[in-house]
């Protein structure tokens, strides 16, 4: 089954909304764990743990993240050991980073993008799979990742 945990807070609600409602209808169960409607304020330091968490204990693959701009999430998200919260722009971002860094959460800005451009780099980087397309790298991307880790290993108590 498909399934993704998500989160956001204020600035990134409405971003969040039209991208829950659009894997919901893609077949995706989804667990939300930011806010419910506007008036259930919750800070991104509050709903990025909560995401990060359920990603870092392989509860899920995925999660997905949407504040302001997608950086205060990204910050947080990326304080958990084994997680690799991703901030996107762009198409080619989204798909690039799972490609490349295996990004196992996607953050966004709800400043920034319209609800179909956002759907569109969603879609990418729910699509695609770390090495894609790279085959040529493998060797250098997998011992890349490899590396990170030992980084984490070393400065994650």
């Amino acid at each position: 089954m498909k399934k993704i945990v998500i989160g956001a807070d204020k600035s990134g609600f409405p971003l969040k909304e039209a991208l829950k409602e659009h894997l919901i209808e893609n077949g995706y169960q989804v667990e939300d764990l930011g806010m419910q409607s506007l008036e259930d304020f919750q800070a991104y330091y509050e709903v990025a743990p909560k995401v990060a968490k359920k990603v870092q204990s392989g509860e899920y693959d995925k999660g997905l993240l949407c504040c302001g701009t997608g950086m205060g999430m990204s910050i947080v998200a990326n304080k958990f050991k084994g997680v690799y919260a991703a901030v996107v722009e762009g198409s080619y971002a989204a798909k690039m980073c799972k490609v490349i860094n295996n990004a196992n959460i996607l953050t966004m800005g709800g400043w920034k993008l319209a609800p179909q451009e956002a759907i569109d780099m969603l879609d990418r980087w729910l699509n695609t799979e770390f090495l894609e397309g790279f085959e040529f790298k493998k060797d250098f991307l997998t011992n890349a990742f490899k590396q990170v880790q030992v980084i984490e290993d070393e400065n994650f108590k």
